[in-house]
């Protein structure tokens, strides 16, 4: 690695000392090989841990041999997880089905949610907290009202997930996850480095925090980059117990990208700001050939898919398109046939798929493929798909922002599906509407997008933030930096 910078220094120096480390490193500041620099400066026994299985393969090539990289769902099926292997990857499974096989003919939906919302967490039993607020209900005596109805089913569907061979409730990777951190398991190691802490659901926190006895904790991440709040993750970094450093000094941009990444940063009350480096001169400007197109839905990603391959380049998808072509099957449904893929056989038209995509929290992450096939046609889509080219011989790649995390291009463009806010009934001196506020989330993903490139930058469907009130108050001074 390079010489490393006063920030990796002072990392460095903690580490040696024994602290217990949160280290807020922002987007290109060198938080792998700054972890790597700890673990090479000793002889003891380490543990990486990431969420993506991917990035651990990549980073047990680069860590020194002392160190083990995992994801955490690896660890916990080493563990327990092993003993659930008939149970995983079952055929989907329509909330009212498990419902009517747990005994109970309404509030299924609920009652799946409760559960999936209790192995998110750091508890130890199923709660009223646990059941969803659902839309006409949030009232508190409403609320207890549901609560008393749903947790007695909520637990019965716990109890059957115990079961390692059979059982009526789909068993997927989030249960074998919190029936080892119920375990209260040791991991048995000197140190833990911990990757994109901001995004670690309570679960895997609580497993993590517990190794403090016998290990040296090191969490590292972005808060600026915690988008997967929708899954139950959060930003477990600004309480963490032990010292909070910063890495600012960012490798892959310059100057002028930076200040645009601070604009974000200072609209999402981020704990730190970047400096770019003169090395990279990064421009912000149009892009007609972008290496990367980033858009905020999966449907605006079908969208700038298919534009590309209409004017004749050779795009890909991150990702890839096999769950699109996948999907496409839903043709079949639509011409009033059933389908023999797994994902949809259990669906008899496509009115019955529409419906379990929009109401099912089983079915919630087909919803945007359903909405793209309603849109474009299936016909449309597995032409598209048959298109698609392998990344490194396209011209082009499409990803969402979220996608897009921890990846980087040289030339990136951000589509047009990232809209401001709506306006608010208030007016200005002018008479102009004033926009409401930036939603923090919505800075944060745009913040992820926008640093994804080294060399140009095409704001495109986020350059309405240099308007915006928000986008417009001057950034602050990095306030997690020690050494300012």
């Amino acid at each position: 690695m390079p010489n490393p910078t006063d920030e990796q220094h002072a990392a460095a120096d903690a580490f040696r000392s024994g602290h217990h480390l949160a280290l807020q490193a922002g987007a290109g500041t060198g938080k792998t090989s700054t972890l790597i620099l700890l673990a090479s400066g000793t002889r003891r026994r380490g543990r990486y841990i990431a969420f993506d299985k991917a990035i651990a393969q990549e980073a047990a090539g680069r860590f020194p041999p002392t160190v083990t990289c995992k994801t955490a769902l690896a660890l916990a099926f080493a563990a327990v997880g092993h003993r659930y292997a008939r149970r995983l990857n079952g055929l989907r499974q329509a909330g009212w089905k498990t419902g009517m096989a747990l005994g109970i003919k309404a509030l299924s939906h609920a009652v799946l949610r409760t559960v999936t919302r209790y192995c998110h967490s750091a508890d130890r039993t199923l709660a009223r907290h646990h059941v969803p607020r659902l839309r006409g209900l949030e009232d508190e005596g409403l609320h207890a009202q549901l609560a008393q109805a749903v947790l007695p089913f909520a637990r019965k569907a716990w109890a059957d997930l115990q079961h390692p061979e059979e059982g009526v409730v789909r068993f997927d990777h989030d249960h074998y996850l919190k029936i080892w951190a119920l375990s209260d398991p040791k991991i048995d190691a000197d140190f833990l480095l911990l990757d994109e802490a901001q995004d670690t659901n309570p679960v895997l926190e609580h497993v993590f925090t517990a190794q403090r006895a016998h290990a040296q904790l090191v969490m590292v991440g972005d808060s600026a980059q915690a988008i997967y709040g929708w899954r139950g993750a959060r930003d477990v970094m600004t309480g963490f117990d032990g010292t909070a450093l910063s890495l600012s000094q960012s490798f892959r941009f310059g100057p002028l990208l930076a200040a645009e990444a601070n604009r974000w940063l200072t609209i999402a009350d981020a704990p730190i700001r970047l400096t770019g480096t003169h090395a990279v001169p990064t421009v912000l400007a149009p892009v007609d050939d972008p290496d990367a197109v980033l858009c905020r839905t999966n449907v605006g990603a079908m969208n700038q898919v298919m534009e590309h391959l209409a004017s004749g380049r050779r795009v890909a998808l991150a990702g890839g398109g096999d769950g699109l072509r996948a999907l496409a099957a839903a043709r079949d449904l639509k011409e009033g046939r059933r389908t023999s893929h797994p994902e949809l056989l259990l669906f008899s038209s496509w009115g019955e798929l529409q419906d379990y995509a929009e109401h099912d929290p089983a079915g919630g992450d087909l919803r945007p493929f359903v909405d793209l096939i309603d849109k474009h046609g299936a016909e449309a889509v597995l032409a598209a798909v048959d298109r698609l080219t392998p990344e490194p011989h396209a011209d082009a790649t499409v990803s969402t922002a979220h996608r897009a995390k921890g990846r980087e291009w040289a030339r990136v463009r951000i589509a047009g599906d990232f809209s401001p806010p709506k306006d608010t009934d208030q007016h200005d001196a002018n008479g102009r509407p004033v926009p409401g506020p930036v939603d923090d989330a919505e800075a944060r993903l745009a913040y992820v997008a926008v640093t994804r490139t080294r060399e140009r930058l095409d704001l495109g469907g986020l350059s309405w933030i240099h308007d915006h009130p928000d986008g417009r108050r001057p950034p602050a001074p990095n306030p997690a930096s020690p050494l300012q």
